[in-house]
């Protein structure tokens, strides 16, 4: 029998760091979190990667090895590539561990994980409980673009931890992968700012069980945890154990209208606009005048074809919590 991965004295941790996450912040706390690690949890084995995409590869041989928790030192980027590969293993005897080091940490936050935190997210490796999660799906096909290209991502049915997200969410990623002295949530709030005033919107017809949306939007968001950007609060409703995926419609509004919803947006209270249409559902189709570029997770993927179609996997990602 595998060992008992609920039951901290039986854990065997594997911990890949991505030195490149935080905008090469990684890099600099590895060794703080080394010795953090060597103290709460002697014994555990390590690597770190070398290239945009290599810790999917590293989850898969760690698994292989016999280790029970992969523990993805990064941000969310990092933990939705490793935490993709173990639901696609079908593993139920493997946890993913988090270690925040990377610009959002967004997944982390729904359960007070923080980067400024890294000798309580230790302790919790070493003595958290572990709970089954939801995860969202993306069915239709899609292959990743820019620093991701021809990494060993799946073209069908890539699991993410937050969100799929389209129009200005995907203008804005583009653009920070451009900014080279701004790091973390400023990054991200700087760069949207900018593209509040210049992004044109997209058409697009959502369908879900909970209604349709049709017509030019800002953005869509289609979540499975509430925060995404570094702390907006996009999908207030969303929880991991509920079974369902919750979409964030925003109607292509005039600049100054935009910046009302965006200074709202960080406490959830966008959702009270009237551009602002919130759906729930356990799987929704998203259809495009043409094949769309896409962002899972904060990473960029480009669509196969027109129609891209996600869907809820309940209780689908065993994660190392702390204790409640």
């Amino acid at each position: 029998m595998p060992p008992d991965v609920k039951s901290p004295e039986d854990r065997r941790p594997f911990v890949i760091f991505n030195p490149a996450s935080g905008r090469g912040g990684g890099a600099r706390r590895i060794d703080r979190f080394l010795s953090l690690l060597n103290k709460d949890m002697p014994g555990f084995k390590h690597a770190g990667t070398s290239r945009p995409g290599e810790e999917s590869l590293l989850a898969d041989q760690a698994m292989a090895d016999g280790f029970n928790v992969i523990v993805a030192v990064g941000g969310d980027g990092t933990w939705s590539n490793v935490a993709d590969r173990i639901v696609l293993s079908d593993r139920t005897d493997v946890a993913l561990g988090l270690l925040a080091s990377g610009t959002g940490n967004d997944f982390g936050r729904n359960f007070g994980m923080s980067i400024r935190s890294p000798e309580a997210a230790v302790r919790t490796l070493a003595g958290g409980v572990v709970r089954n999660v939801d995860v969202g799906k993306v069915v239709s096909g899609g292959t990743p673009v820019g620093d991701l290209a021809g990494s060993p991502q799946p073209s069908r049915g890539r699991h993410f931890l937050n969100l799929v997200g389209f129009g200005f969410d995907v203008a804005v990623i583009e653009d920070t992968a451009g900014a080279r002295f701004l790091r973390g949530e400023l990054l991200y709030k700087v760069t949207a700012l900018k593209n509040l005033f210049s992004y044109e919107g997209v058409p697009l017809v959502l369908e879900g069980e909970g209604g349709t949306v049709d017509g030019e939007q800002l953005m869509l968001t289609i979540s499975n945890a509430p925060y995404f950007g570094g702390g907006f609060l996009i999908a207030p409703e969303a929880k991991l154990d509920d079974g369902l995926l919750h979409a964030c419609a925003i109607g292509n509004t005039p600049a100054f209208t935009r910046l009302g919803l965006f200074n709202a947006a960080p406490k959830g209270h966008h959702v009270r606009s009237p551009h602002v249409e919130m759906l729930e559902s356990p799987r929704f189709s998203a259809r495009f005048s043409t094949p769309p570029r896409y962002e899972v997770d904060g990473e960029l993927w480009q669509a196969e074809g027109t129609e891209v179609v996600v869907e809820a996997v309940a209780q689908a990602l065993p994660v190392v919590v702390p204790v409640s």
